[in-house]
């Protein structure tokens, strides 16, 4: 599996193209924006779009999701169900944001703990891992040992709970009991900011190091 980071919006956001490299099938995860740019980097990589993959449904990650799925005619797989009151209210995040209106969508599958994904001949192991929203998941590609954490973890930090719904509790528990599991060596690819592995963050990260003080 190959990963291409697309940084998207005025927020940054870690937009990733994923593909399988012995079928050229790929999937966007997060399009929270600037549908252009992502589409510019599927034609340069020579990919063939085949879904949409959501980690969670802040307008960052998710606001060019309906473009994308127009323009390609392709799956949405993720989140969470409990997510849904935040694609339902998109147009009340796009006002709060300063972001362009966006279009509304449902996701045409949504993702529980346990569940894969495949794209094209990979697949990705999901978490359901709430806290920074009820309905977050993670994509996980253990043959690269690989994690698409959205806004779970970041380098050297946590992701928000103070948002309607989030749970700083769960948050931390999702780290320690679903993600820092999987290993010292994972790394990992963010909503935001330069890429991690869990090791790092167990032994560095101040919200949930080992070493905390």
């Amino acid at each position: 599996m190959k990963f291409r980071v697309i940084p998207v919006t005025a927020f940054q956001q870690n937009c990733t193209l994923c593909w399988c490299e012995e079928t050229k099938h790929a999937a966007v995860i997060d399009p929270g924006g600037d549908i252009a740019k992502i589409e510019a980097a599927i034609h340069e990589e020579g990919v063939v779009l085949t879904k949409i993959l959501l980690t969670h449904a802040h307008i960052d990650h998710a606001g060019g999701t309906a473009e994308l799925k127009s323009l390609h005619q392709v799956p949405i797989e993720g989140p969470h169900k409990d997510d849904l009151f935040w694609i339902e209210g998109l147009d009340k995040q796009s006002a709060m944001f300063g972001f362009p209106k966006v279009d509304g969508f449902l996701p045409d599958r949504w993702l529980e703990d346990g569940d894969e994904v495949t794209v094209g001949n990979q697949t990705f192991q999901i978490l359901h891992c709430p806290g920074h929203t009820p309905g977050h998941v993670v994509f996980y590609h253990k043959p690269s040992g690989m994690a698409q954490v959205g806004d779970v973890i970041f380098h050297g930090s946590i992701g928000r709970t103070d948002f309607p719904k989030g749970n700083h509790q769960q948050l931390i528990s999702s780290i320690r009991n679903k993600l820092f599991v999987l290993g010292d060596e994972i790394e990992f690819i963010p909503g935001h900011g330069p890429a991690s592995t869990f090791g790092h963050e167990k032994k560095t990260n101040p919200f949930v190091s080992d070493h905390r003080g």
